[in-house]
């Protein structure tokens, strides 16, 4: 009697931990982007969990978002997404080739940014320098560079 109280228990427990898994709260990322010089092409934003993903180039998740709603050079969009700890890379594919476009020696030739952070110097920044916090509701700021 004791044992198939016991399982019962544990089988009920593991249900319930299903069920919670199954409906995490999907929370809002509102991105304002700024300093975009142009209204062609569309904004290409890849979300990255670690900094494995983001060094092998291997996001969690991407959007495409137009630029329909862009004034004096910033947009603002939104993403929802579940608890947890994500940085976001941004390009500005002004000709829609679905990529950052590079010049012969690997230089991009359209507009890039990262999540809370602006590159300052020609270096790709590592995951922790652009890495955020999700576990409410939030708004980050990626302002876009162009060399």
């Amino acid at each position: 009697m004791m044992s198939r109280i016991l399982l019962i228990t544990i089988v009920l427990f593991n249900l319930l931990h299903a069920f919670s898994s199954a409906y995490a709260q999907i929370l809002e990322v509102k991105v304002n982007i700024t300093n975009m010089r142009s209204q062609k092409g569309k904004i290409l934003l890849s979300v990255f969990k670690d900094s494995k993903s983001f060094d092998d180039e291997k996001p969690y998740k991407n959007f495409v978002f137009d630029k329909n709603h862009l004034t004096s050079g910033s947009l603002t969009v939104i993403c929802s997404l579940e608890q947890g700890t994500y940085g976001f890379t941004l390009v500005d594919d002004e000709n829609n080739s679905n990529e950052l476009d590079k010049n012969m020696i690997g230089m991009p030739k359209e507009g890039f940014g990262f999540s809370n952070f602006f590159l300052e110097k020609l270096q790709k920044p590592s995951f922790d320098e652009f890495k955020f916090d999700l576990k409410s509701n939030r708004t980050i700021i990626i302002k876009i560079k162009y060399l």
